[in-house]
């Protein structure tokens, strides 16, 4: 293997690092070699944003994207190629930047441990809105900051700072600079990086992606690190052998993809989980909430679908939402693609139909018509950037008030993310009235038989989805004309 440095545009130039490990994550690398020490360790496993920094790269058409990303869980090779960013890159005490001046004036920072990281976020709003010609609603702010946790100012004078902060002088960064540096260094060849017997190989191509998963089917395949990144954070795991996908542009494609002779979407398995979230709340607008209470934006902008559908948790909220919309999984290995229902994939606890040297390629699904009703609830402890107790969505197709299809899909329920085969039955044929949507209640204890654990108990889970499906009957009442079923005990 033909090895080279990892190489990334930082603090004003190109970069080379080639003697750290390859899971050497960005904020050791800021903290422990480059001497950035703004960005802050908190917990260490994308939670609480104390680690906040900026990522740029060019998209298709040559324009620098930038987003705020963790550092605590990111490699530093998945760097190679791009551009990083920290509060250093801003303005000093001299020069505060709007929104590190936001912050001073509002008194926004308390402790100071987390400043940085609400800077770095800030300053992504900021940048985003400005090229867009948009100012943020207070709400929008606060769905930006969902990653950032402060426990001592507390968030109104923080909220106050962020639309604050568009009132001062327009200052953006500067973009030519590193936009031509990521210019240059799209000129590289693709990665292969080796270190103390690790190695981290970053293909381009969907061939040689699949060549490589096939001579080492034992290497970790690596996509957004969100998850990945723990194992080594926490569990202090050793990943000898890394493969990574995002650099791969074929995996990185949204398109419009004809779904079994139907109106259908390509969501390749590298696209991140914002822009995959934002395509699906486009195809079903209930979406809309879920996407903005999946993770945390630092998170969807590292993390990808694919890597979210392949990594199997029972309590992942995108299984939930593209197995109701009855989505396709598609699968590689070598020259050959397999393609199977998504909900088909997911065999037992943490267990996939996915064989060696096999990996997702990319994610398939119908686009719903009007003839469909979509329901879709996260039910969490904590509101914000928390891990779902029951993720449920639920799709119905309703003509002339009868149930024609019925796809209600639950994660947080059982050892996998899986259908309600029983409560499904109850509806399809049946008259979308009250009395079915107690029936498919009810029939929701022959589903599942939920455990109980920190985040909720075997009954609270039980009962909460059997009322999601109570809800699901009242959003819909304006489809229909109203049929209010009575138990036969209360009839007059």
């Amino acid at each position: 293997m033909n090895t080279r440095p990892i190489r990334f545009f930082h603090r004003g130039e190109v970069v080379e690092v080639s003697d750290l490990p390859t899971t050497t994550t960005v904020l050791q690398y800021l903290r422990e070699h480059a001497a950035c020490t703004g960005t802050k360790e908190g917990c260490a496993e994308g939670d609480c944003g104390a680690c906040t920094v900026i990522q740029g790269e060019l998209d298709a058409d040559g324009r620098l994207q930038l987003r705020n990303v963790n550092a605590c869980t990111q490699f530093l090779p998945t760097l190679d190629g791009r551009a990083l960013l920290t509060v250093e890159d801003l303005g000093g005490p001299e020069a505060l930047t709007p929104p590190q001046q936001a912050l001073v004036t509002c008194h926004g920072s308390q402790c100071g441990f987390c400043t940085p990281g609400f800077v770095m976020t800030l300053t992504a709003c900021y940048e985003a809105h400005q090229a867009a010609g948009t100012r943020p609603s207070r709400q929008e702010l606060a769905d930006d900051l969902a990653g950032n946790l402060c426990r001592c100012t507390g968030y109104r004078p923080i909220l106050d700072a962020g639309e604050q902060m568009f009132d001062a002088p327009t200052r953006l960064i500067d973009r030519e600079p590193i936009a031509a540096a990521l210019r240059q260094l799209a000129q590289d060849e693709p990665l292969a990086y080796a270190h103390a017997g690790q190695r981290f190989h970053a293909p381009q191509s969907l061939p040689d992606l699949a060549l490589l998963l096939q001579t080492y089917p034992q290497a970790t395949l690596l996509a957004g690190s969100t998850d990945v990144g723990l194992w080594v954070n926490k569990q202090f795991r050793v990943l000898p052998e890394l493969i990574y996908t995002g650099r791969v542009e074929a995996l990185r494609e949204i398109r419009a993809e004809p779904f079994h002779g139907e109106p259908g979407l390509w969501i390749g398995a590298a696209v991140s989980l914002e822009d995959a979230w934002a395509q699906l709340a486009e195809l079903a607008p209930s979406l809309a909430e879920l996407w903005r209470r999946f993770a945390s934006p630092p998170v969807r902008h590292a993390g990808t679908l694919g890597g979210n559908v392949a990594n199997g948790s029972p309590i992942g909220d995108g299984a939930p939402a593209l197995i109701a919309l009855g989505a396709d999984i598609i699968l590689r290995r070598g020259e050959q693609q397999r393609r199977l229902p998504l909900q088909d994939f997911y065999l037992d606890y943490m267990k996939k139909d996915l064989q060696p040297g096999e990996f997702v390629e990319a994610l398939h699904l119908p686009r719903p018509d009007t003839s469909w009703a979509i329901s879709a609830h996260k039910v969490s402890k904590r509101h914000d950037s928390d891990i779902s107790a029951v993720c449920a969505v639920l799709a119905l197709q309703l003509r002339n008030g009868t149930v024609q299809q019925a796809r209600f899909a639950f994660g947080g329920m059982a050892a996998t993310v899986r259908r309600a085969a029983h409560a499904e039955a109850a509806t399809v044929g049946q008259p979308w009235v009250e009395a079915t949507a107690e029936a498919a209640a009810a029939a929701l204890a022959q589903d599942f038989q939920p455990l109980t654990d920190m985040r909720a108990s075997r009954d609270y889970r039980l009962r909460v989805a059997q009322n999601l499906l109570r809800k699901l009957w009242l959003e819909t009442l304006e489809r229909r004309t109203l049929t209010v079923w009575r138990p036969a005990r209360l009839a007059a």
